[in-house]
Formats: C-alpha cells, structure tokens, sequence
C-alpha cells in the first residue's frame, strides 16, 4: 500500500478484499453532524473522478457494500480507524477531523488500488499536535486564491492542519498604497474566503506578517522610510540580495510601534485563528542605524526583548496567541522568561545536518516551541530535495524528542521566488509525513511513493530524477542575480558566495548532457503517467530546459574569447533566453498573480542586452 503519511497500525487480511461498487453507497451515521456531509462529498468527488461511479450520499444505519462514517467520543480528536471488510468501509474518527483524514487514507487507496481495496484494519493518529506549512507570498510571487485553496487541499490530502502566509507588504492595506502600487496584493475578501476553505478541511490559516525585521519594501518608500532604522533607505536602487539582509524598524520612535500596531490591527480580524505570527526575525540592523544611542543605553538584546514583548502584549489584549520566530533571542534564549508564557517560539533551523541544540536549549528554558525545518527551493531553480530530507527529518525528530508543540515546515521566495510552488511538494510531504509519524522511511522509500501517489509514475523513479537535478546547475539562480547586481552596484560589500567563479563552457556541456539524459527519462515517465497527473510534469521540463540555458548563459558572460564563434552563440543564448522567459511566464501565471514577476523580467533582459553587448565587442 502507497499511504502517506503511514499509518501507526495496520493489521492486513491476506487475499481478501472489498469491492467498491457502483451501486454502494456513502452512510452517515446518526451522531454525525452536518459538517461530515462535506467530507462525504469529497470522497464522493473523488470516487467519480478516478472510477466514474457517482456514489448516493445517505444518513442512517449500516448496510452491506457502503461506506459507513461514524464518530467515537473515546478517540483522540484527530484519531481514527478504518476497517476495510469484504462486505463494507468502516470509518469511525475521534472528531469531523479524525472522518476526514480517514477519508484521506481512503482517497489514497483509491488512487494506487482501484475499486478493488485490500482489507485491512488501520488505527492511525499524530505524533506531532500542529502541523503545519509556511508559505512565502511576498518576496517574488503572490499566489491566485484559487491555487491558495489548491496548496490547502493538498495540506488536507496529507494530514495537515495549519497554514501560514508569510506576508511583508503584499496584502491591500488601506494606507499602503505606495507600498502595493507595483503590485497585485492579496484582498480582505480573498484572505476571509480562504480562512472558510481551510477551516472546513481543519486547516487553521494563522495570520503571519513582518513586524520589526525584514520590511524591505516598505521601508524604502517616501512615507515610512521615516521610521527606517538605516537613513536614506529610499534613495537606494531595489535590490534581490539586500532585501534579504534589510531593514529594520528603527524602534527608538514611537511612531514605530504605532504603525507596526496599526497594521496588526487592519489585518488580524480576517482570520477566525486563535495565534497570530509577528515574525520578529532577522533584525540585522538593529541598533546600528537610528537606534544607535538607545543601543549605546540599554544594549540590542534588551531593545530587542522589550519591542518584542511589546509587540506580544499587544497580541495578547486582541485575544490572539502570539509567534515570533526564535533565531534572535536563541542567542540569549535566557531573555524568554520575561515574554508572556503562552508565546510560541518558532525555532528554524535549515541545514541538512541540523543539530539539536537549539531545540534543546529552548526546551530547557521552558518555551512553548514549533520546529521549523525548510523544503530548501529558496535561491534555486528546482528545490534540493536531498537537503529538505535531511533537514526535515531531523527536526521532526528533534520536535518528538523535546515534545515540541508543533512543526512548521518552511518555503520561502528569496531572490524572486524563482522556484515553482509545484517544487515545493516532495518538501511538503515530508513535513507531513514525519510529523504524523515519527518512524521517517528512507530517502529512496519515501520518493518511490510520492511518486507514485503524487505524480502517477508506476515506476517510481520521477523523484529519483528530480533529485539529481540541482547538482547539474553550474550557473545557480543565487549567481545569476548576484553577478547583475555586483556589476551594478546594488550590492553593499561582497555577496556572501562566489558566484560564477570556475565555470566554463566545458563543465556547462558535462553537466546540460546529463540535464538532458533527465529530460528523456522524464518525458518516458510522463507519456504513461497517469493522464489527470501528466501536467505537473510540464513545470519540471520548463525549468530544467531553463537551468541548461542559464548555465551556457553564466559561462558566456565571464568567457574571455570574443572570437567569431563566441559571437555567434551570444546572440542566439539571448534569443534562446527571451523565448525560455516567455514559457515561464505562462508558468508563473498559471498559479500566481502578476506580482514580481517583471523583476524576474528586468533580470533576464539585462542578461539579454549583455549578451549581445558582448557579441558586438572587438
């Protein structure tokens, strides 16, 4: 069986079997409320899709060949049991959520088995209480509400029950119209039809907005540049790198907390949550602006820790239960004791030999704690799935270890969010999965299955693939932005890597040739691929094709021959790259709105205009 995440127990009963009929039908019990009729009503779609039979939905007592969906107070909320006999379906769930995520198992089934289910016993329940997914719609992409309520049937799909959107300035703040202006925000109206969607799979969508660090944007603009930690910040040219490192509010005004306060306020009641994630991370500039005296005063652990607070208490009198993210204060994680005790430290840590110290840490300090690994697509074309494994896995276990309350697996959209979202899966799934149960399969195991439950490859080998791919790119997606902005001078200092050192035309040819070995076997897997499946794979190709021709493109741009040939191949890699800028645009369109895409634009023109620049020289 292809189930994830894998259920804790599973009792089989060799060679027999339940035949799902097309005549059988979906039975809710008596003691289930109304809400569990949109449960059976997905079972039902899911029935029709991938059988064709249109199942009748009734409420009642048992009957023989049905689907009989029951609740049973003694269960755990989110726990339940599915008994799979020859003569009928038996769900039985601790709550509406425990019916749903055996609905999942169910629907799972379905898509590896058919119509004809092995009978079997499952009783099944999480290890983790919160598990959730955390999703960057800010620095690059802002997704259509209708591939938002896609990501929360997926989260659904594989047990999840919290989504995050990281938000800096990308909603329709009523007085941010300077900062959204280039923009296509998110609407109070798209973000209350999400709250409904999510709540009714059991998916609480908790409010996430930067409040101290990383407000890049909306502190280079002429009204609030004021309350900028760093002065002149409106003055600079925009900036992929630098918007990772800046900026801070400069808190030693009080006209910072009033419009940080301000803002929380606007956006806090469209979502039904009972938290709210003040961000709070990466406060790079602190006192070391602005703020500088008052950091001379009391030091920038305890402007820190007060703002912090500040920020919590006011969370706090709204009735919202605060989150803050842990990377500042896990340097004197002593400084927790003065939050409020309900305050939940989301402890990220994204290396893929991650170690535990810091869960350790904030446990011994008494913190209430989520884990946070990443799925690792940030700065690359295609995510490293061997990375987000690794990472996951082991703050997974870190979090069963020291009874963490949750884990919140992290997808972020440095430099532009390059990366589909449809990337993202594996990494989304393996956060699902190893929160659930804390038995983590290996690496190859768990890839054969999503590959075969996600992307209806029946041999097992698409992930596999696709897993060999970031090894190929020798022009990365980090070098290519920073290469531009270095010779522009948008780049205050060195970049943090090399970029585009020891590449040439030779390493792009070894490493396109394997791309392209990829290639073939991706397309041998997509022509009998399951058909409803088939077009995940045209993501794959699209960027794979991309990483080929910006890898020729970074070797062309710090090649030193300028003979006739050379020539030749500059002007046809900026053909080649206008046309490739095109496919993706369709891509990026066809589950984000406009957003940053032009600056993903401005990029690949600029590496075009160089390029036959460099065909033109002597």
């Amino acid at each position: 069986m292809y189930l994830i995440p894998s259920p804790k127990k599973v009792t089989g009963r060799d060679g027999e079997t339940f035949i799902l009929r097309y005549n059988s039908r979906i039975v809710i019990a008596k003691e289930c409320d109304l809400k569990v009729t949109s449960h059976a009503k997905l079972l039902k779609q899911d029935i029709k899709d991938k059988l064709g039979f249109t199942l009748d939905i009734t409420k009642g007592e048992s009957e023989n060949n049905c689907i009989l969906i029951s609740i049973k107070s003694d269960l755990q909320s989110e726990e339940y049991n599915l008994h799979i006999s020859p003569q009928q379906i038996e769900i039985i769930g601790g709550s509406n959520a425990g019916i749903l995520y055996a609905i999942q198992t169910i629907r799972q089934l379905i898509e590896t088995e058919g119509a004809i289910l092995p009978c079997v016993m499952i009783e099944d329940s999480p290890d983790i209480k919160n598990r959730g997914f955390y999703h960057d719609v800010t620095r690059g992409r802002i997704p259509t509400l209708t591939s938002l309520k896609a990501l929360a049937d997926k989260l659904a799909y594989y047990k999840m029950n919290q989504l995050q959107l990281y938000i800096e300035h990308s909603f329709l703040f009523k007085d941010f119209s300077e900062v959204w202006r280039d923009d296509t925000p998110l609407t109070a109206e798209e973000i209350l039809e999400l709250d409904a969607y999510c709540k009714n799979l059991h998916i609480d969508l908790i409010p996430s907005i930067a409040s101290f660090g990383h407000l890049y944007k909306v502190l280079r603009t002429k009204t609030y540049t004021n309350v900028c930690e760093l002065p002149d910040a409106d003055k600079e040219h925009f900036s992929f790198y630098e918007r990772m490192a800046h900026h801070t509010l400069d808190i030693s005004r009080e006209d910072s907390y009033v419009f940080v306060t301000k803002m929380l306020e606007e956006y806090m009641p469209l979502f039904s949550s009972e938290y709210f994630n003040l961000c709070a991370d990466e406060t790079f500039d602190l006192g070391k602006g602005k703020s500088e005296p008052l950091a001379d005063k009391v030091g920038v652990d305890t402007m820190y820790v007060d703002f912090l607070k500040r920020l919590c208490d006011f969370v706090i009198a709204k009735d919202k239960c605060p989150m803050f993210w842990g990377d500042i204060i896990c340097q004197f994680p002593e400084a927790i004791q003065k939050l409020p005790g309900e305050v939940i430290c989301l402890n990220w840590g994204y290396a893929p030999n991650q170690d535990e110290r810091t869960t350790k840490i904030f446990a011994e300090e008494g913190a209430v704690q989520y884990v946070c690994p990443g799925v690792h697509g940030w700065n690359n074309y295609i995510n490293n799935l061997w990375d987000a494994y690794e990472n996951i896995s082991r703050m997974s276990s870190y979090g069963v270890k020291y009874q963490a309350a949750g884990l919140l697996n992290t997808d972020w959209g440095d430099f532009g969010h390059i990366n589909h979202p449809e990337f993202s899966t594996a990494g989304l799934i393996y956060g699902a999965a190893f929160s659930w149960n804390g038995k983590i399969p290996a690496f190859d195991e768990i890839n054969r299955k999503i590959s075969r439950l996600e992307y209806g490859d029946h041999t097992e080998q698409f992930l596999s693939i696709i897993s060999e791919v970031p090894k190929k790119s020798v022009a990365t997606w980090f070098e290519i932005v920073c290469f531009k902005e270095v010779r522009q001078k948008s780049i205050k200092g060195k970049p943090w890597a090399p970029v585009l050192e020891d590449i040439n035309f030779r390493k792009v040819q070894e490493a396109n040739q394997s791309l392209e070995e990829m290639i073939h076997r991706i397309y041998g897997i997509h022509s009998k691929a399951k058909t409803e499946k088939r077009y995940l794979y045209e993501a794959y190709l699209t960027v794979i094709e991309g990483i080929k021709l910006w890898n020729e493109v970074g070797a062309a741009v710090v090649c030193e021959e300028r003979n006739d040939e050379f020539k030749t191949l500059a002007n046809r890699l900026a053909v080649r790259l206008e046309y490739w800028y095109r496919e993706y645009q369709k891509l990026w369109l066809s589950v984000s709105k406009e957003s940053e895409l032009y600056r993903i634009g401005e990029l690949v023109f600029w590496y075009c205009d160089n390029l036959r620049d460099l065909a033109m020289l002597d």
